[in-house]
């Protein structure tokens, strides 16, 4: 609400006159800004039919800065006269004064001066009248003291175009009294408490009216869950780098598609069922691509293709066990295959979607997660291949300090742990997985001897991947996020690229 000092001398000046003022006009005698007297107007409308205003535009003439320059030291041409004594002027020394080209030309139109080209010292001006009156001045000069209505609206044009003048308009409000007119302040209440009714005093407030027609506070609505926003960042950097996704809509799999196809034997942990979620109905898969499902079993359990395999008794009870995948590479040796089956061409396909492990909820672990996967297929890939592909991937997602460490899979060799320096952490943090498939995968699915295939997976939940969306998250949910804690918490593995996780 504007002061209330001068809302009372506002309400005063209403209170002695009958057909109204004008907020200009008081804003001019008070010495305020015009702008105070406006805010005091709308705080009175606020409350209530104490005012009418009505808002009126009007125009008038002001000077500009060169105007109130001239009108204070005179014009440009009249200055030119003054310095021309009577012996003439050099005119490349008049031409060195501010006003000089302005004014010499002014001058010469109004033929106060003459130029003598003849002269012996070079041009020479000299005056042609022994007095002038500077008209413009005047005129300037009257406009300040708000009599412009002398001038002719040509004369005003005039000026207009020497950039002297300027027509301004001006909105004001002409204020009358209203209905409920008083002197006196009173602050409209805006709610109506028990309080106020159990007393009774309601009646003798004053209440402000309910604008029915305002809009209301707009109710808080579901937004897309962080994650979500997080991964279409992912994908959108996979389909700027030319890949293909993969579809992922089958959360139940069989073993031998999850761990069988990769060359990741019946024995291994990760198929207890301490790591592994099992299906009980429907408990077994029945369809295998059967002269695949032979050369698998013949690697894992006789060796070929070069390697000697893993020498055990390979059952078929065992890869038929449907389980929720703990990966999403089942999907993409589905995919290798099915590639195996046509003419060869090279591709890259990624998939970001949910796997599950039998895991015990607390800091560190989670029982169903995002993975984020990434698979090139070509002729002759290296391991210089997938570690470019790596700093392309990452530098897109703005992490560019990277170290790899050599590991171990079951389905990659030579495998290698990715770390990235964290600047916040200032220590470097494990932030994906990554590999060349084994022959013992590739070839029982028929791809030809001479292609190779890198992959590389990470998390989509792991923190310190998604320091960069999280950013964004604290805008998208409108809820604070403490980034220390959330780096800080075990379930980012972090951990010297020295060190074994």
């Amino acid at each position: 609400m504007a002061d209330t000092g001068v809302l009372e001398t506002l309400l005063q000046r209403v209170e002695k006159v009958d057909d109204g003022v004008d907020s200009l006009a008081v804003a001019t005698s008070l010495g305020v800004d015009h702008q105070v007297i406006v805010g005091a107007v709308k705080s009175l409308q606020a409350l209530g039919d104490v005012i009418s205003a009505e808002l009126r535009s009007s125009k008038h003439w002001e000077l500009t800065e060169e105007g109130t320059e001239i009108a204070e030291q005179g014009s440009h041409e009249s200055r030119v006269f003054s310095c021309i004594p009577q012996e003439g002027l050099a005119q490349s020394e008049l031409m060195k004064l501010p006003f000089g080209k302005i004014g010499f030309s002014k001058a010469m139109s109004s033929k106060w001066i003459r130029v003598d080209k003849a002269h012996e010292g070079g041009p020479r001006i000299f005056r042609t009248v022994e007095s002038i009156d500077d008209q413009v001045r005047e005129k300037l000069l009257l406009v300040q003291k708000g009599h412009s209505t002398q001038l002719e609206e040509k004369e005003k044009n005039e000026l207009k175009k020497r950039k002297l003048l300027s027509e301004v308009t001006v909105k004001s409000y002409w204020i009358t009294k209203g209905n409920s007119f008083s002197t006196t302040i009173t602050k409209q209440e805006t709610e109506l408490t028990p309080e106020m009714i159990a007393s009774g005093n309601w009646k003798e407030k004053k209440f402000k009216p309910y604008n029915f027609e305002a809009m209301g506070v707009a109710p808080d609505c579901g937004h897309l869950h962080p994650l979500m926003k997080v991964r279409t960042q992912f994908r959108q950097i996979f389909l700027e780098m030319g890949f293909t996704e993969m579809p992922t809509n089958n959360f139940i799999e069989s073993s031998f598609w999850n761990f069988d196809s990769l060359f990741q034997p019946q024995q291994h942990p990760a198929r207890d069922q301490h790591d592994t979620f099992f299906l009980s109905d429907p408990a077994h898969a029945h369809e295998f691509p059967q002269d695949y499902l032979e050369r698998v079993k013949k690697v894992h359990s006789e060796g070929g293709y070069g390697s000697q395999g893993y020498k055990y008794d390979w059952k078929i009870e065992e890869a038929q066990k449907n389980i929720l995948r703990t990966h999403t590479t089942a999907v993409s040796a589905r995919m290798l295959y099915k590639l195996a089956q046509q003419k060869f061409t090279p591709v890259k396909y990624f998939s970001i979607d949910r796997v599950f492990r039998n895991e015990t909820l607390d800091a560190t672990h989670l029982a169903e997660f995002h993975q984020i996967e990434g698979v090139v297929a070509d002729y002759g890939l290296t391991l210089g291949d997938l570690m470019g592909v790596l700093h392309q991937f990452f530098t897109k997602l703005g992490i560019t300090k990277l170290r790899f460490k050599p590991a171990y899979n079951p389905y990659t060799e030579p495998s290698m742990e990715v770390f990235s320096y964290h600047e916040g952490l200032k220590k470097w943090v494990e932030v994906g997985n990554s590999g060349v498939f084994r022959p013992e995968m590739l070839l029982p699915m028929g791809l030809p001897e001479d292609v190779s295939v890198i992959a590389w997976g990470l998390s989509l939940e792991r923190p310190t991947m998604i320091k960069y969306g999280i950013n964004n998250i604290r805008e998208l949910v409108g809820h604070k996020v403490n980034l220390q804690m959330v780096y800080d918490s075990p379930i980012c593995r972090s951990g010297p690229p020295t060190q074994t996780e």
